[in-house]
C-alpha cells in the first residue's frame, strides 16, 4: 500500500452531504488554509488542517511526500456534458453565425449536427478515436479528471455503436473516468424529414435495444427542441430508454421554451441541460425534484445568446452544474476554467458556487459523486494544484487556466506544457 502525504496547501472543497448542493449549500466550501491530505493507493484516507492530520501519521508509513508550496488545492473538474467524439471541425459555420445566420437555419441547410453526422460516417473508427483522444487529453491538461461524452453524430445504429465504442476506448486509454451517453435522438436525419416519427420508431425499436446489448452507455439523452424532437416524441424515447435500463438526460429549452425542463421534472431525469429559454414555472418544477440543472455558458457565449439564469435557479434551490458542451459547432472548448470564469462573470455565480457546479454537482449529474467531485475521506484523490490562495483565481485570471498540476488517484497525470 502506497501512502502519499500532500501538505502545505490551501485546500478548498465542496461539502458532500450525500446529495447535490442546492441553495446556500452550493456556496459552502470546506477550507483548510494550512491543509494536508493523505492518499493511500489512490484513495483519500485523511484530510484537514495540517495540525490535525500530521500528528496522526507515523513517519515510517509515509512513502512519498509532496510540498504543495502554499498553492491552492481543489477537486479535479468534472465535465458532465460534452460531444467531444467527432471527426471534423466546423469553422465555416462559426463564420456564418457571426454573420447572423441562426443555428436552426444552418441545421436545415444540412450543416450543424448533420454535417458532423456525415463526417463521422466517413471516418474510420481508429481515426475517430485519435481525434476524440486529442480532445480528452486537452481537457485533462486543463484540469478535467472525469467527464461525460455523448454519441449523437451517428443517427443510425451502426455509427452510434461505433461512437460508443470510441468513447469506451477513451476511458481505457486515458487516466480519465469517462461516462458514456447515448444521444441517437440528436437530430432528425434528412431521410426522415417528412416522417420524424418513423425515426423515433428506429431509435426506440432498433437503436436502444442495440445500445443496451452493447453495455457501454449509462445514460440516454434526447434533444427536446422545436424543429427537432417534441415533448411526446422525447417522452416516448426516454420511456423506452428507461425500460432498457438506461438513466435519463434531456437537452431542454436551448432555443425555445418548449417544456423540456418540465418533461425532465416529470420523468425524474438525472439532468436537464442548457435551459437558456426555460420559464419560471418549469424551473420551479425542476427544483422540487432531484434533477440537476446542467448549464453550458460557453454555448451561450459562442452563440451570443443570453445566459441561463443561474442566479434564479440557485436562489430557488435548484442544484446547478456547469459543463463545457465541447462540440465542433456551438461550443468548441475543453476548458472548464473558461466555463467557471463565464459562470462567475456572466451568470452571477460566486466563485464558490461555480466550483461546486464544476465538481460536486457535476459529479452528481453523471452518477459519479460516490467517487469524485469533492475531497472527502474514501473518495478518489482527484485534485488540482492551481495558482493563488482560493478558487477565485479561476475567474480572476481571465482567459487563462491557472493549473500547476493535475492529479488522478493521487498520481500526477498532467501539467502545463504537456503534449
Amino acid at each position: 500500500m502506497t501512502v502519499h502525504l500532500f501538505h502545505n496547501a490551501h485546500i478548498h472543497t465542496p461539502r458532500d452531504a450525500g446529495e447535490p448542493a442546492r441553495g446556500i449549500q452550493q456556496a459552502e466550501l470546506v477550507s483548510y488554509p494550512k491543509g494536508a491530505m493523505v492518499v493511500e493507493d489512490g484513495i483519500i484516507t485523511a484530510i484537514g488542517h495540517a495540525s490535525d492530520v500530521m500528528p496522526a501519521l507515523e513517519e515510517a508509513a509515509i512513502e512519498a511526500e509532496t510540498d504543495c508550496q502554499g498553492r491552492c488545492l481543489i477537486p479535479g473538474f468534472v465535465d458532465p456534458h460534452t460531444h467531444m467524439c467527432f471527426a471534423r471541425l466546423r469553422e465555416a459555420e462559426f463564420a456564418m453565425r457571426l454573420q447572423g445566420t441562426p443555428y436552426m437555419d444552418i441545421l436545415k441547410q444540412g450543416g450543424g449536427i448533420l454535417s458532423s453526422v456525415q463526417s463521422v460516417a466517413e471516418t474510420e473508427e481508429a481515426a475517430l478515436l485519435e481525434s476524440t483522444l486529442a480532445q480528452a487529453q486537452r481537457a485533462l491538461r486543463l484540469g478535467t479528471t472525469t467527464l461525460e461524452i455523448k454519441s449523437g453524430y451517428g443517427l443510425d445504429t451502426e455509427n452510434e455503436l461505433k461512437m460508443l465504442r470510441v468513447i469506451d476506448a477513451v476511458r481505457r486509454h486515458t487516466p480519465l473516468d469517462v461516462v458514456a451517453t447515448f444521444l441517437g435522438a440528436h437530430a432528425v436525419p434528412p431521410a426522415y424529414s417528412d416522417d420524424p416519427d418513423a425515426f423515433v420508431d428506429l431509435v426506440v425499436q432498433e437503436m436502444l435495444p442495440a445500445v443496451a446489448d452493447q453495455g457501454i452507455a449509462r445514460y440516454c439523452d434526447v434533444f427536446c427542441e422545436k424543429g427537432v424532437f417534441g415533448i411526446q416524441q422525447s417522452r416516448r424515447i426516454l420511456l423506452a430508454a428507461r425500460q432498457q435500463g438506461l438513466e435519463l438526460k434531456i437537452h431542454a429549452d436551448e432555443v425555445h421554451d418548449l417544456g423540456g425542463a418540465g418533461l425532465a421534472a416529470e420523468m425524474g431525469a438525472a439532468t436537464a441541460d442548457h435551459l437558456l429559454s426555460t420559464g419560471d414555472a418549469n424551473l420551479e418544477k425542476l427544483a422540487a425534484g432531484s434533477t440537476v440543472a446542467t448549464l453550458l455558458p460557453a454555448t451561450a457565449y459562442s452563440l451570443r445568446k443570453p445566459y441561463a439564469r443561474a442566479r434564479f435557479m440557485i436562489d430557488h434551490h435548484l442544484p446547478v452544474a456547469v459543463a463545457t458542451d465541447c462540440n465542433p459547432g456551438s461550443s468548441y472548448t475543453e476548458s472548464m476554467p473558461f466555463v467557471i470564469g463565464l459562470a462567475v462573470l456572466n451568470m452571477h455565480m460566486s466563485p464558490a458556487e461555480a466550483l461546486t457546479a464544476a465538481t460536486l454537482n457535476a459529479a452528481y449529474a453523471i452518477g459519479m459523486a460516490a467517487d469524485v467531485g469533492s475531497l472527502d475521506k474514501g473518495k478518489q484523490a482527484d485534485f488540482l494544484l492551481i495558482e493563488g490562495d482560493s478558487p477565485a483565481m479561476l475567474a480572476y485570471h481571465a482567459g487563462v487556466a491557472p493549473i500547476v498540476a493535475v492529479f488522478k488517484r493521487g498520481v500526477k497525470v498532467a501539467q502545463p506544457g504537456d503534449e
